[in-house]
């Protein structure tokens, strides 16, 4: 599988990659490859504690999942922002991948409306519509 890094900084060689903890990485890799339009590399190159997920078309930011022995604990400090035309739609397609809804009611602010979803393992992510004059 071929990737095309997402550098950053000066560094020829600095490359960003998010790290996800999870519990099982089996239903988090089915998780964020539906949710993301990501895949990984054969069952056989994934050994450990750890499955690289990719962007399909190899361009775009490297996801790693990390397996932990404990599930989620308090609020995460960083979470994923997933921006969307459609915020219910995209919800719906989600919680049906397995997400679980922590928001109501959507919240508004400044023209932005999203919820806040966790994922299979807790991790919190939102999703997000812009406002229609940023779009």
């Amino acid at each position: 599988m071929h990737r095309r890094p997402t550098r950053y900084g000066e560094g020829e060689h600095n490359e960003l990659v998010v790290v996800l903890d999870c519990v099982d990485l089996d239903r988090a890799s089915a998780f964020w490859c539906a949710a993301l339009g990501y895949v990984g590399p054969p069952a056989e190159w994934q050994t450990g504690p750890y499955r690289q997920l990719l962007p399909a078309d190899g361009d775009g930011i490297e996801l790693l999942l990390q397996r932990v022995p404990e599930g989620h604990g308090m609020k995460n400090r960083v979470h994923l922002d997933l921006r969307t035309p459609d915020v219910q739609q995209e919800v719906a397609r989600l919680a049906g991948l397995g997400a679980s809804q922590q928001t109501s009611a959507p919240i508004e602010e400044d023209g932005w409306v999203w919820h806040v979803l966790s994922d299979p393992d807790g991790n919190e992510l939102c999703v997000l519509q812009p406002p229609t004059d940023n779009a």
